[in-house]
């Protein structure tokens, strides 16, 4: 059966997700890439080094968001974001989003590519001490969608 999500089951998804995909575009090219993030109160925050996304956003701060859940081709549920870059400069906006990226359950399983480390998701005692970029991406409209069916059994008459 497909059908869309309601609001409470998008709010879900983004809310329990780890990992999400963020499309953005500037000076004619579209970038799509897989970001871990945090999601509170309307806003998907993330922490990054300056690079590609970074300098596309900083042009066109229009970007959308996706997370999924997928079991097979036939069990599998999406949420698409449209939103807009802030990053997130001014000391006590930073700290909020380092605070919502620091409380955000992780995994427990880990793996090359994955893994919490000795300075992440561990915060010093000083906020500031931790380097990089803080953004959030302030959710203007989302949509969702499940598709749920039974796998067939080889042995069905």
């Amino acid at each position: 059966m497909f059908h869309s999500l309601t609001s409470i089951e998008i709010e879900d998804m983004l809310k329990h997700q780890l990992i999400g995909h963020l499309g953005c575009q500037a000076d004619g090219m579209v970038y799509v890439v897989p970001i871990s993030y945090a999601y509170e109160d309307g806003f998907i925050y993330a922490r990054t080094q300056e690079g590609m996304k970074i300098n596309m956003m900083r042009k066109n701060p229009a970007v959308c968001f996706q997370v999924e859940v997928t079991s097979d081709l036939a069990n599998w549920k999406s949420v698409i974001a449209w939103g807009e870059y802030e990053e997130l400069t001014d000391p006590e906006e930073r700290k909020k989003g380092l605070n919502v990226l620091l409380k955000r359950i992780l995994p427990v399983v880990t793996s090359e590519t994955m893994k919490i480390t000795a300075d992440w998701p561990y915060a010093p005692d000083d906020l500031n001490e931790i380097t990089g970029i803080i953004f959030r991406i302030e959710i203007r409209d989302k949509t969702g969608r499940v598709e749920n069916k039974e796998p067939k059994s080889f042995f069905a008459s």
